[in-house]
């Protein structure tokens, strides 16, 4: 169940900072790559665990930080 949860919540921070970020146009598999790393930067920044909702948000703000970074 873990892991479907993740995907889920990569999917949706993934679409939201591919929203965000119009530059970019990624395809369903790479906004669910960028929203777990999102997650993983996210949870290594603020540290929460949460509710599905807070979930998403950390998730969203790492991928939008990932996105930030130069290359």
């Amino acid at each position: 169940m873990g892991i479907l949860v993740s995907i889920l919540v990569g999917a949706i921070a993934g679409w939201l900072a591919d929203l965000v970020f119009k530059r970019f146009s990624f395809s369903l598999f790479a906004e669910i790559l960028l929203g777990i790393a999102g997650g993983f930067v996210g949870g290594w920044i603020f540290g929460r665990d949460g509710g599905m909702l807070d979930q998403i948000l950390t998730a969203f703000v790492g991928a939008l930080i990932i996105l930030v970074l130069p290359p």
